[in-house]
C-alpha cells in the first residue's frame, strides 16, 4: 500500500514539474511542494517499517520542512 501511494505521489510530482517546466507558469509550485512532501512522508514511514529508522525519521523532518514551505506558498500566492 506505501508503495502505491509513494509511486502515485511521484507521478503527481513529475507531471506537476513537468507542466511548470514546460510552460513557464509556476502557480501549481505550492501543490507540487505539498505531494512532494506526502511523497517523503511515506517514505519515511516505509523506512521506519523496514527497520531503517534513522533514514525514516530524515525523512519525516524533510517532508515536514517541506510542508511548512507549501503552506507558505499556498498563504503568500
Amino acid at each position: 500500500m506505501l508503495k502505491i501511494l509513494r509511486i502515485i505521489f511521484a507521478i503527481i510530482v513529475l507531471i506537476l514539474g513537468g507542466y511548470g517546466s514546460i510552460t513557464g507558469n509556476y502557480e501549481a509550485m505550492p501543490y507540487m511542494m505539498f505531494f512532494l512532501g506526502a511523497m517523503l512522508f511515506v517514505m519515511g514511514v516505509s523506512e521506519i517499517k523496514m527497520e531503517r529508522k534513522r533514514m525514516g525519521y530524515f525523512s519525516i523532518i524533510v517532508s515536514l520542512f517541506v510542508f511548512y514551505v507549501s503552506m507558505e506558498g499556498f498563504l503568500f500566492n
